[in-house]
């Protein structure tokens, strides 16, 4: 066998990436307020095993170790998320200072050891009491977000050169409205794609003000979570829910940023349920961004199903695949297939892979975490990356999910993302295998092929 070094282009901008109420814990502290998934986590037979993040990863407390162990790591930048109601308790209006100088220590701490900061500010923890006012399916909502992004931005935005809107608008609209498995638990198809919109629309109306109020050199963009979608069989019914998917999952979000419309396709499927969208909506949603987010996991193969839902599509899970914890094919031929699609359907937008990694059964032995799994998974996905960028895919820089171990949403802390591996119980961070393997992938600034 025979390796050869797959070299990233100068200046790649390797990281990972975490979310605030998945880590921070501190959930009542310094005059925070509740967010919608505290509500949630807290409802009896909402999220596995009644976990909760009120302590999660007790980020809020120890993020100087957590800066300590990605230096050590060698990352080149971190994303993470700010907590709105940590910032602004009731959503609007009045500032918590606390709350704001948590971040800017944060900033300055990753700024001092060269770690670049990469901000998004929606990582799905609305204020509770923006909730109370009709939350996202509010049209309101969008000055609300207009708000916060000034005012997190006037603070941050002298260090901050990375900004990002929202992470992954289709798990908000549909897990949060549609399907009610994530906060705020709704269960209204309209709704759903009402709050879609104003999602858009918010990121579109935030874009300017976050410019604004930063340095000439920030970057400011958007994450989607992306995914092929790809037919069961030839039949024409497969290939016609396979595109019906497409469009549900990727181009009803893709579509307005960069085309500057819905894809009509999906306007007339779902009818009455489409959106309300006012004269100048779709100007302001397909602002100029500096960059797309592209979160990535697995990829979808669907076939047609009368009972499978308005899509009238059920998933099939291919036979001799592998699968991680999640239930999620192992599927890095993906990440060139969708990377290679965007730069052919949309423009060749600069692009990070802001999210990719995958949950696996890891286990401490004798104070090591050995996860060969991931250390397979990502060099995989690290290489179909490489491809991309080899035929001039404007990929800049990629970004681990997660740094460590955290809350998994509904299924609490039964899933295990991380690089580092996290000792609930004591809150003792344990870097895997793979956080040691990653850390030499970016030193060399490129991966080990082997053939």
């Amino acid at each position: 066998m025979t390796t050869d070094l797959l070299q990233f282009p100068d200046g790649f901008l390797w990281g990972a990436a975490t979310a605030s109420y998945q880590i921070e814990g501190a959930w009542d502290e310094d005059g925070k307020g509740q967010s919608i998934w505290d509500r949630f986590s807290h409802t009896p037979g909402r999220v596995l095993g009644g976990d909760t993040g009120d302590v999660a990863c007790d980020h809020y407390h120890r993020w100087r170790e957590d800066i300590q162990l990605m230096a050590q790591l060698g990352l080149k930048a971190y994303r993470f998320s700010i907590s709105w109601p940590r910032v602004l308790p009731e959503g609007k209006t009045k500032v918590n200072p606390a709350g704001l100088d948590f971040y800017s220590r944060l900033v300055d701490g990753l700024l001092a050891e060269s770690i670049q900061p990469i901000v998004t500010l929606y990582h799905w923890d609305l204020p509770q009491a923006l909730q109370e006012e009709g939350g996202w399916a509010n049209r309101d909502s969008v000055h609300w977000f207009q708000e916060y992004a000034d005012v997190v931005s006037r603070r941050l935005g002298d260090r901050v050169r990375g900004w990002i809107t929202h992470n992954e608008p289709w798990v908000i609209t549909f897990l949060g409205h549609y399907t009610g498995g994530h906060a705020p638990g709704i269960q209204d198809l309209p709704t759903a794609i009402q709050v879609s919109h104003h999602l858009l629309l918010s990121h579109g109306r935030a874009v300017p003000i976050l410019r604004e109020n930063s340095a000439q050199d920030t970057q400011v963009g958007i994450t989607l979570n992306l995914s092929p979608i790809h037919a069961a069989t030839e039949s024409e019914p497969d290939q016609a829910a396979a595109r019906r998917q497409d469009g549900y999952l990727n181009r009803w979000f893709l579509d307005p940023l960069f085309k500057g419309g819905y894809p009509e396709d999906m306007v007339e499927w779902y009818g009455e349920s489409a959106p309300a969208v006012a004269a100048d909506d779709m100007e302001a949603i397909g602002v100029p961004i500096d960059f797309l987010g592209v979160n990535y996991y697995t990829r979808g193969v669907v076939q047609a199903d009368p009972e499978g839902g308005f899509l009238q599509a059920s998933s099939v899970r291919p036979e001799g695949s592998e699968y991680t914890e999640m239930g999620w094919e192992i599927y890095p031929e993906g990440m060139y297939e969708l990377l290679t699609r965007l730069d052919d359907e949309y423009g060749g937008p600069v692009m990070y892979v802001t999210e990719n990694g995958g949950a696996f059964a890891d286990e401490l032995v004798d104070g090591t975490v050995e996860d060969p799994r991931r250390v397979t998974y990502l060099r995989d996905h690290f290489a179909a990356a490489w491809r991309a960028i080899e035929e001039e895919v404007a990929l800049r820089g990629y970004f681990v999910w997660s740094l460590m171990d955290n809350f998994e949403w509904a299924l609490g802390y039964s899933k295990r993302f991380g690089i580092v591996y996290v000792d609930y119980e004591t809150q003792r961070r344990i870097p895997k295998r793979s956080a040691l393997w990653y850390g030499e992938v970016i030193a060399h600034n490129g991966i080990e092929e082997q053939r």
